[in-house]
């Protein structure tokens, strides 16, 4: 079993900055894709950013040039760098694990999860 925890959410203007980390435990999670996900309120979880054990990464669109998805096998981490902050931002941000290479973007697809961390970001 692997056990995910993120931190590192918080209250931050628009415009701002914060890094999300997600801590792994219970088995190292070097050869696991990663995953960061997020969902606000009254919508659907919805995927972010996934990085592979070999370093690949994928960002979703709305994203992609604010976010930078990362890990540090040594320390069993990986985080998410979000630049730029934008309102539309605002949700709960779930880090996910899988087994293998494979870029999964559903949901569906991922064995475990983190309990969440919010991330509010003010006009």
């Amino acid at each position: 079993q692997v056990q995910l925890v993120e931190s590192g959410g918080g209250l931050v203007q628009a415009g701002g900055s914060l890094r999300l980390s997600c801590a792994a435990s219970g088995r190292t999670v070097s050869r696991y894709t990663m995953g960061w996900f997020r969902q606000a309120p009254g919508k659907e979880r919805e995927f972010v950013a996934i990085i592979n054990w070999s370093g690949s990464t994928y960002y979703a669109d709305s994203v992609k040039g604010r976010f930078t998805i990362s890990r540090d096998n040594a320390k069993n981490t990986v985080y998410l760098q979000m630049n730029s902050l934008k309102p539309e931002d605002t949700a709960v941000y779930y880090c996910a694990a899988r087994v293998g290479n494979i870029m999964a973007r559903s949901e569906s697809d991922y064995d475990y999860w983190g309990q969440g961390t919010q991330v509010t970001v003010s006009s």
